[in-house]
């Protein structure tokens, strides 16, 4: 279980919307990293407040003794450069050339597991195209690469500002589709804006 997920709160937001569950087109939610806001647009798209990104060590949790921009992480017997955040779970970013020969798979497990993160930690890879445009994937904790990463993303976002690679306004474009992330900097919340759509329902005997 982890402690939130921003593209499963844009399914959910959709779901108890279209199921009667809720009149609201902006709905609050509590997770167990706190509360988020989900608003329903005209469009069909979703905006989650994904909240205040936590950037001390001490909150991400990452072993370090000082906050900084960028931290010195020692991977299968060489250093790189990652930055480090919590969306409400932990996350490692790291800039790469092309995300398409990035070694996603060799490095993503060692350092999600990596002693520095005492909870683990989600791994991305992000590919500065333009200051309103990256590309990302993400080795995701417990479950390996995945399709799309919501917190993920922001994360991504947040730190190439931090890093002064990027803009306010980012579109972030994962294997599984773009999502639209906004943050007015340090103390503000970051808004994470995508599509949500039925795929099929069924039911199942338990």
């Amino acid at each position: 279980e982890v402690e939130q997920c921003g593209n499963g709160a844009r399914c959910f937001a959709r779901f108890v919307f279209e199921e009667g569950l809720t009149t609201k087109t902006r709905i609050p939610v509590e997770t167990a990293s706190g509360r988020m806001e989900l608003v329903l647009l005209d469009d069909g798209q979703v905006t989650v407040d994904m909240g205040v990104p936590r950037l001390t060590p001490a909150e991400i949790p990452f072993d370090a003794t000082v906050q900084a921009e960028r931290y010195a992480l020692q991977v299968d017997g060489h250093m790189i450069q990652i930055g480090a955040v919590s969306m409400g779970n932990p996350h490692a970013v790291l800039v790469v050339s092309d995300v398409a020969t990035a070694p996603v798979n060799e490095l993503g497990p060692i350092i999600e597991s990596h002693p520095r993160f005492p909870k683990r930690v989600n791994a991305g890879f992000m590919q500065v195209v333009a200051r309103d445009h990256i590309r990302l994937r993400v080795y995701e904790r417990g479950a390996g690469e995945t399709e799309a990463c919501g917190s993920g993303a922001c994360a991504a976002a947040v730190i190439g500002q931090i890093q002064g690679l990027l803009d306010t306004d980012v579109r972030v474009s994962l294997p599984g589709g773009d999502l639209v992330i906004s943050w007015a900097g340090v103390g503000q919340p970051v808004f994470m804006t995508g599509p949500a759509t039925r795929v099929f329902e069924g039911q199942i005997q338990l």
